[in-house]
């Protein structure tokens, strides 16, 4: 099953979905190589949530080049759309996190990633993240855990262990999962390491989870494509939310920045309507009373 249209659905219907073989080995492998050394230098977190025995780093864009294809990767863009659109008109990265679950790791507490937020919760859907295992998932050795169908019952804010299971996976395959559903990263039994990347894409109007302008301050973000800087957080999302000077931060990527800039609307298509007709209503009385019409 290849289908966008079908992964929004199982994904709709289990709160998760596992895709296999979604992108090429060489890929993953290439971005292995070059994060490699940054989880070598990383130190363990701070902290029982994060894990005393985990590492975590962000600002995969900068990182390595092969993380682009994970980001945009077609497939998953599409399901994100589908999936988020109904409640922003535009999605934004919330984070690039490299992680390594290392051995003698406990189980992370299970958890909603959209409890970040305050807003009310079962309503609307919040996030999609998106899993890329680097090395083997297995239950021994930290595979993420995920509770099927919890984003339905999040009045629980604990579902049993034993209607959880370990999201096992190969270097090339792809784990999605909604924020409301609930998950938490596996206990490490294993000698071994676990790493994994994981991508996560939230609607337009809400604050990221990693701060994409200092991750990806404009000096840096000006080399990223426009798409890729609109992810990143370099466009409005409509009305008018997140502007510089009244305009686009993507402003900000091209040269020769003026000292003043006129803020220009950035308005949905509904509210354009209703501002012409309310412009109108004011432009024909005007013209009425100075007898022009």
């Amino acid at each position: 099953m290849t289908n966008a249209t079908d992964w929004t659905a199982r994904l709709a219907a289990d709160g998760y979905a596992i895709i296999p073989e979604v992108i090429d080995r060489d890929t993953i492998t290439s971005l292995a190589s070059d994060l490699a050394p940054i989880f070598d230098a990383t130190p363990a977190c701070e902290g029982d949530f994060y894990g005393r025995r985990t590492k975590r780093f962000g600002r995969l864009l900068l990182r390595s080049a092969q993380t682009q294809a994970l980001v945009r990767h077609p497939l998953m863009l599409q399901i994100i759309d589908a999936t988020l659109r109904p409640w922003c008109d535009r999605f934004d990265l919330n984070l690039t996190q490299g992680v390594e679950i290392g051995p003698g790791a406990l189980a992370q507490y299970p958890h909603r990633d959209q409890d970040m937020w305050g807003g009310a919760k079962g309503e609307i859907e919040y996030l999609v993240n998106v899993i890329w295992p680097l090395t083997r998932f297995t239950e021994a050795n930290g595979a993420t855990v995920i509770w099927p169908g919890s984003h339905r019952r999040q009045a629980e804010a604990s579902l049993p262990l034993e209607d959880a299971v370990a999201a096992e996976m190969q270097p090339g395959d792809a784990l999605l999962f909604l924020g409301s559903t609930l998950h938490g990263g596996g206990a490490n039994r294993t000698r071994l390491v676990r790493r994994g990347i994981i991508i996560s894409y939230s609607l337009g109007w809400l604050k990221p989870f990693e701060n994409p302008w200092l991750a990806y301050p404009p000096e840096v973000a000006r080399d990223f494509d426009p798409e890729l800087a609109a992810l990143a957080g370099y466009a409005i999302h409509r009305p008018n939310l997140g502007n510089f000077e009244g305009q686009s931060p993507a402003v900000l990527l091209g040269d020769d920045l003026p000292a003043h800039l006129a803020a220009v609307d950035a308005l949905r298509s509904d509210q354009t309507a209703a501002l012409g007709d309310y412009v109108a209503g004011q432009t024909g009385e005007a013209a009425r009373e100075n007898g022009s019409v």
